[in-house]
């Protein structure tokens, strides 16, 4: 039971608040994909227990260590993809870190001593002296005031 004024203030929000729209839309994107990807694992699952099943119809226990030694292989070859991935994602990583990251630092660093260089050369050169002349122009008003007396 929404009001006309509710759906307004609701438009008017999501138009002045792009964020929120963005975060909304990449929240759905993360639900459907914990969907799918729970989806998919119920398929896996559901194909490993019905091919056991059709593998285990007799009862010989040569069948059921083959179909063991099987399983025990396939998870070998799926972990040893995963630890290929993780050696290239960390490559990926140290690379990025030592030819992308480390040059942005340097470089902000001289920017960062550029900068604290200018500061004092104004600050001797400019700044001092216009303090000096300031002080001094202070002193001869303060005298013709007192003089003027």
């Amino acid at each position: 039971m929404t009001s006309k004024f509710d759906l307004e203030v609701s438009n008017v929000e999501s138009e002045n608040n792009p964020q929120a729209d963005q975060e909304n839309l990449s929240e759905k994107v993360s639900k459907k994909n914990i969907i799918i990807a729970i989806i998919i694992i119920i398929v896996v699952l559901t194909l490993i227990v019905l091919s056991t099943i059709f593998l285990l119809q007799s009862d010989k226990t040569s069948q059921i260590r083959d179909i063991f030694l099987i399983f025990m292989a396939l998870e070998s070859l799926i972990i040893g993809v995963a630890l290929v991935i993780l050696i290239v994602q960390l490559a990926t990583l140290i690379n990025l870190l030592q030819n992308e990251i480390r040059p942005i630092i340097n470089s902000t660093s001289e920017t960062v001593n550029t900068l604290k260089g200018t500061a004092q050369f104004l600050s001797d050169n400019l700044a001092e002296p216009v303090i000096k002349i300031n002080s001094f122009a202070a002193k001869i008003k303060r005298l013709f005031k007192t003089s003027k007396k």
